[in-house]
């Protein structure tokens, strides 16, 4: 079984910085993307930034030059570092892990979700 744990979200105001972690944990063989994304209230769930095995990412124009991703492969990790908070960055935050278990079973999991809150 694989499971995903966030972190990092709260409150910042505008302008601000906040640090995401998610960290995966379980009989993992090999992991190929990882992302986050995010969903507003009343609003549909969008991705905001993937990054692949090789490290190459991806982001919605809406955070590009703003917030970075990054992974640590050894700690089965994927971070999201999120500069020059705007009140419409506020959303819950997932994680989203894509691999193969020990055992060769895919799986797609999700995080629990963590508020970001970007407000004076």
């Amino acid at each position: 079984q694989v499971q995903l744990v966030e972190s990092g979200g709260g409150l910042a105001q505008p302008g601000g910085s906040l640090r995401l972690s998610c960290e995966t944990s379980g009989s993992i063989f090999i992991i190929s993307t990882m992302a986050w994304s995010r969903q507003a209230p009343g609003e549909q769930r969008e991705l905001v930034a993937d990054i692949a095995s090789d490290g190459s990412t991806n982001y919605a124009d809406s955070v590009k030059g703003r917030f970075t991703i990054s992974r640590d492969n050894a700690k089965n990790t994927v971070y999201l570092e999120m500069n020059v908070l705007k009140p419409e960055d506020t959303a819950v935050y997932y994680c989203n892990v894509i691999g193969f278990t020990a055992r060769g079973t895919f799986f797609n999991e999700w995080g629990q979700g963590t508020q970001v809150t970007v407000s004076s």
